[in-house]
């Protein structure tokens, strides 16, 4: 299999509303695998995926810079691209711009949320796929899994964000090594920690 342009996304018949906190708007997790034009056209980013990668980073969703430029954590005030290259999972400091170029050096992009936009209280008025998000890693095999906030990392588990334990995560059968990460993002600042990013540019294989 080769390189994707532009996600995967399902629109379903019946959705499941799920909240994980109170004054917050329901998330409604998609159980259809189908595809269909609309989905297609509200995607706001394409992933980056293709056959077993040494590394993909899993967002929530697109902030707004994001989505308006079509660049991966685009936004001046967030540490990612800094920080990638300061624990070594680049050899250089990489601008957002140039984030296709990372296939090369093994490293790919997604979100939970593909058609939502914004901060989590404005992205998760969309619907978010959690099964497609799993077919996708059993599709392409990545060695590692990397969510850049405990928000994903709950998605995908079906968990409240305070029950999601940083760091590596207990391992799944026939599923890649999941990290859950301190959020990069400027507006998590207060719990921004580089640690476990170290930890998980330790655990990974270098790029040839």
């Amino acid at each position: 299999m080769g390189r994707i342009g532009v996600a995967s996304s399902a629109i379903l018949s019946k959705t499941t509303p799920l909240s994980f906190a109170t004054r917050r708007p329901a998330i409604r997790i998609r159980y259809s695998p189908a595809l269909t034009k609309r989905a297609h056209a509200v995607e706001k980013l394409p992933d980056q995926l293709q056959d077993h990668l040494r590394l993909i980073f899993v967002r929530t969703a697109a902030s707004r810079r994001a989505a308006d430029t079509g660049h991966y954590y685009a936004h001046p005030g967030n540490r990612f691209w800094r920080t990638i290259h300061e624990i070594g999972i680049t050899p250089r400091r990489y601008e957002p711009h140039e984030f296709p170029s990372l296939l090369q050096l093994g490293i790919g992009f997604t979100d939970m949320c593909k058609v939502g936009a914004g901060m989590d209280h404005e992205a998760l008025n969309f619907l978010v796929d959690v099964p497609a998000f799993r077919e996708k890693m059993l599709r392409y095999r990545p060695k590692t899994i990397a969510f850049t906030s405990k928000k994903a990392a709950g998605l995908f588990y079906g968990r409240p964000t305070k029950a999601v334990a940083l760091g590596r995560q207990l391992p799944q059968d026939d599923f890649p090594t999941v990290f859950v990460l301190a959020s990069p993002s400027g507006a998590a600042t207060r719990y921004w920690s580089v640690q476990l990013w170290r930890e998980l540019a330790d655990s990974i294989p270098r790029s040839s």
